[in-house]
């Protein structure tokens, strides 16, 4: 399938080692421990992607799904620490106000205008998918202003 705003196609291919060379790694940690890591760096304020990302790196824990039978966003949701909004939609409507910030010092960049339009674009598709899913409530709505207030960049 190809991409949302540009004409390329992707990559479909697993690029994951095989589950077996995972269990015989050395120095991956249990999963009480991974689970008690997790937790910590929630608790902390960090986002399910950098998690993921230290436990790769400090913890040598390369695949979560693999040490713990079930997915991150599973883990969080199953334990009540997830985040009231999704955190693709916090990254998107971040990346919005980090452009919306640049076009107030720069009102001529025009490239920077038309992505700021196609991000937005991403943001209201998206916060419609969670609508119909009920992630988000019914009548919430993407507000460039409030949303500066309540996510901080």
């Amino acid at each position: 399938m190809a991409r949302m705003h540009s004409g390329k196609h992707g990559k479909s291919k697993s690029r994951k080692p095989d589950m077996a060379s995972l269990e015989q790694r050395e120095g991956v940690p249990s999963v009480e421990e991974i689970e008690k890591l997790i937790t910590e760096y929630t608790k902390q304020g960090i986002s399910p992607t950098l998690i993921g990302q230290y436990l790769k790196d400090k913890h040598n824990v390369p695949y979560i799904r693999a040490a713990m039978k079930k997915r991150l966003g599973a883990f969080l949701k199953e334990k009540k620490l997830e985040g009231e909004l999704p955190q693709d939609l916090v990254d998107l409507i971040r990346k919005a106000l980090r452009m919306r910030r640049h076009l107030e010092s720069n009102k001529q960049d025009v490239h920077n205008r038309v992505s700021l339009g196609k991000i937005e674009a991403k943001v209201w598709r998206l916060s419609r998918y969670y609508k119909k899913e009920g992630v988000l409530p019914a009548d919430w709505k993407y507000d460039p202003e409030k949303a500066a207030l309540t996510i901080k960049s």
